[in-house]
Order: structure tokens, then sequence, then C-alpha cells
């Protein structure tokens, strides 16, 4: 036996170093991670497969790619989901959507909140909008959204999207003084997550979204001089092209948009139609009479021109002529007029096409099954003459 073993110890002198070394260390073995889900995420998931999570032994395992995103895939039961995210609640949240949607269609890319783009899912909704809204309506839409909301969302998706990113966009124009454009995106913003909410069952970020109280600027109507220089004016410069407009509308109450539908119907009336009624709803005539006020200018008006009036042209006029008004105050100042001249208000709100005056204490029921009478009408029209 010593002769043994002192010839394996020779031996082992005599074996190259390369034998000598101990074999390579296996790598360890990566810890499986798993995906647990809550309760109320399992109530999430469909029924067709939920008890498989909830009940059975099936899991489903997830790593983390060296650039921190979370990867989870789950291949059984003929079920083949592969999901990803930088979030392991997203992570969760999007294997759930494709469970889900993989259930519904035997896909796992079927349209999800995670995977529709808010831009795409908005234009589909402003394309409703189009067809329901008026042109004039529609047209600002449009703008808002191309301006303002198209940059600021480019390449979220409708889950990326939650309240503070909403808040901190609109603050950026109420920093800037721009209330008013604030609340009409606050507007457009919520009739698109509210539709996105009912497609796609997620709770709208837009439900706790706050903007100061604005206090929108009241007109005013034009003073007695002011009037009276308005009128003058007209009068002394026939080639003025917003001359005849300008004179149509303040003895007429009508809104700038109704100006183009004017219809003469005899010498007692003028006829147009009601430009604030919702689209699909039928066009609603109304008939304005020719007052005494009216008809001390009329041989100054000239109705096919007022009618052909550019809107801009009149806008522009009035800020000229005077800059602390606008267009929409010879509206006001129309139906001031007729209140102080002691004209049933009910008429004036039929003649100036309201359907609503806080003054006016009745119902729209009322004045629907109230008619009065021409006589009765062009009595009180006969009241609107006064001094200038």
């Amino acid at each position: 036996m010593l002769v043994e073993s002192l010839a394996y110890s020779k031996l082992q002198e005599l074996l190259p170093d390369v034998q000598k070394q101990s074999p390579p260390a296996q790598p360890k073995e990566k810890k499986k991670l798993y995906l647990k889900f809550t309760k109320k995420e399992l109530e999430q998931m469909t029924a067709k497969y939920k008890h498989i999570f909830a009940h059975g032994d099936k899991i489903v395992t997830y790593r983390q790619k060296k650039n921190g995103v979370f990867e989870a895939r789950f291949h059984r039961r003929g079920i083949d989901i592969e999901v990803s995210s930088k979030d392991l609640n997203t992570l969760k949240q999007k294997f759930i959507d494709a469970l889900n949607n993989y259930a519904a269609t035997s896909s796992v890319k079927a349209k999800s909140r995670h995977t529709v783009f808010f831009n795409d899912f908005a234009k589909n909704w402003l394309s409703i909008k189009e067809k329901t809204t008026k042109p004039v309506t529609f047209r600002e839409y449009k703008r808002l959204f191309e301006h303002d909301i198209t940059p600021a969302f480019a390449g979220k998706t409708l889950a990326d999207i939650d309240r503070e990113f909403i808040q901190t966009f609109l603050f950026r124009y109420v920093e800037r003084g721009k209330l008013r454009t604030a609340e009409k995106l606050q507007l457009i913003l919520r009739c698109i997550f509210d539709l996105a909410a009912s497609d796609y069952k997620f709770d709208s970020p837009m439900a706790k979204i706050v903007l100061p109280k604005h206090q929108s600027k009241k007109g005013s109507a034009f003073t007695y001089e002011e009037e009276k220089q308005l009128v003058d004016y007209c009068i002394a410069h026939p080639e003025m092209a917003a001359s005849d407009a300008l004179l149509v509308l303040l003895y007429t109450g009508m809104r700038r948009s109704e100006l183009q539908t004017l219809r003469i119907i005899d010498e007692n009336w003028l006829e147009c139609d009601t430009s604030k009624e919702k689209m699909g709803n039928d066009i609603v005539p109304r008939r304005i009479p020719i007052t005494p006020m009216m008809r001390k200018v009329l041989p100054y008006i000239d109705f096919e021109k007022a009618k052909q009036t550019n809107v801009n042209t009149i806008n522009t006029t009035i800020k000229r002529l005077f800059p602390h008004h606008h267009t929409h105050e010879l509206r006001y100042t129309f139906i001031t007029r007729c209140k102080e001249c002691g004209i049933n208000h009910e008429l004036v709100m039929l003649w100036d096409g309201h359907s609503f005056d806080k003054d006016v204490k009745t119902s729209v029921i009322d004045r629907g099954y109230t008619d009065y009478s021409e006589k009765y009408a062009l009595a009180e029209a006969e009241k609107f003459n006064y001094a200038l």
C-alpha cells in the first residue's frame, strides 16, 4: 500500500497543471419571480380563466431585464401571453387586460387602454362630433385639439395619462391667464375620457380635475350717446362695408350668425333662423317686428349687403369705432331698450330667440302655450321709440 501511495503522488506531479485545476463552478440558478394577484385584481379577470389563477395551480412568472423593464409570460392551457412594463403594478394590469382580450377575441393584441393611443382615440371622438355639432362648434373643437391637445398628448396611451398629467397641462393655461381656454380644453378632455372610460372600463382621470372659477366678462349695452354716434356714423358712411349690417343688428337684436338668414316678410316683419338650435333639430324661424327706430334708418339699409357682410368685418369695425365694446353688445342694446320701453318681456324673448330669461317669471311651457296675436305684438313693437 505504501508503494501504491508513493506511485500515485509521483503520478500527480507528472500530470499537466490543467488536470490539477478544480472543475468550473456551476452558475447559480436564478430565483424565479411570480406575479401575485390580489383579490381585487382577480375579480377583474374574465370568468373564463379567473379560476385558473384564483383556485388552480397556475402561476405567472416574470423577470426584470437590465434596463429595468419587467416581462411576464404565460404559455399554458392554450393561452399565450407576453407583456412588459417598467412598473410592476402596470405589468399585472396589462396581463389582466391581455387575458380578458384573449378570452373575448382569441388575441392578446386586442385594443385596451394600454394599447390605444390617446390622440388616435380622440380623433375618432372628433369625427363623431363633426356629425353631431354645428360647423362653427366643430371648428373650435378641431382648432383646440390640433393646436393644444395633440402636441401635449403625443405618444401617450389612454393608460399613460393620469389626473396629475392633465391637471399640470391645464394649469399651464391658467398661469398664462388663459382661463377660458383651460375651461374649453377641460370640457373636451372630459368628453373624450368619458367615452374612453365607458369603452375600456376604467375610471376617468377627469373626475378630480379642478380649475379656478372663471367670471365671464359681461357685456354692456351701448349708452344712448354711443348709439347715436354709431347710427350717425353708419348713415354718414354708406360706403363702409359693415354700415348696413350694424344698423340691422342694432335694431333687431339678431346674432351675427343669423344675419345671413335674414328675410323681409312685409312692411311690419323681418324673419331669420335661430342659430342657437342644436344640430339635428328643426330649423326654427323667428319673426322680428320693424319698430319705429328701425323705420328711421330703413332708407339707409341695403338688406342684401347686410346679409353678405363678413362677420370679421363687422367685429373689426365695432372695435375700431368703440374699443370697449364688442359686436354682441348690439344685441344687449336692443334687448335693454325693449325692456326700457316697457315691452312685454315674453315678446322680447320671442323676438330675440331666448329660451330662458331669469327676469321673466313664466316657464318655457307657459310660453309654448301662449300665442300672442299679431295685433298685440305690433302694438307692443310701437313702444320701441325713443329720442337719441
